[in-house]
């Protein structure tokens, strides 16, 4: 267990606690609760980077990491997504992410997953190579949540939502494309000769 993945699972252990302060804060209204899961957010994200450089620079990357890294990242962003689609009791002045580009995260989230799965049963291995567009979508969505989260500016929030969902579909079709190259080089893709 590397320092790394112990900070990558501390971004995870955070989730929780976000998700149940901002339920709270859409019950109640309370500022405390929206303060406190804006720190839990904005702290899961911060350590993101943290997690990478400590990876990097002491050179602690493990195939537990790989895996973990995203993991968290995705927790945190699909559980903002979908609590800031919300409706909230307390007539709250948060400005909610549309229905579509939650759809359009969740789906591309799922997709990526069903998709490794096929290559990892169809191939036995499988490469993930990460593009910039899709580390540039994660921004995008950290940036789109946090800036409701801190109701700043409003006029920004389309900007801002339009950026991440069409960096997140892109880059979404960019990883489909590098899957469906993966499986057509492998010879179980091949059609089976007639006997």
């Amino acid at each position: 267990m590397t320092t790394a993945n112990k900070v990558t699972i501390v971004r995870i252990l955070l989730i929780p606690v976000f998700i149940v302060e901002i339920l709270y804060y859409f019950k109640t209204g309370l500022e405390a609760h929206r303060l406190a899961g804006l720190l839990c957010f904005a702290l899961a994200a911060a350590l993101d980077g943290v997690d990478g450089y400590i990876a990097r620079h002491y050179n602690q990357r493990s195939e537990l990491g790989a895996i973990l890294d995203p993991l968290a990242d995705k927790l945190l962003l699909v559980s903002g997504v979908v609590l800031l689609s919300l409706r909230s009791s307390a007539g709250l002045s948060i400005v909610r992410i549309p229905l579509w580009v939650t759809a359009t995260i969740i789906s591309r989230d799922v997709l990526l997953l069903v998709g490794m799965v096929v290559i990892q049963l169809t191939c036995g291995k499988m490469t993930v190579r990460p593009r910039i567009l899709g580390k540039i979508a994660t921004v995008l969505q950290m940036i789109m949540v946090l800036w409701r989260l801190l109701k700043w500016d409003e006029r920004w929030v389309p900007s801002w939502t339009i950026a991440a969902a069409l960096t997140t579909g892109i880059s979404g079709l960019l990883y489909v494309w590098d899957g469906m190259r993966q499986l057509s080089a492998s010879p179980r893709s091949l059609p089976t000769p007639h006997q």
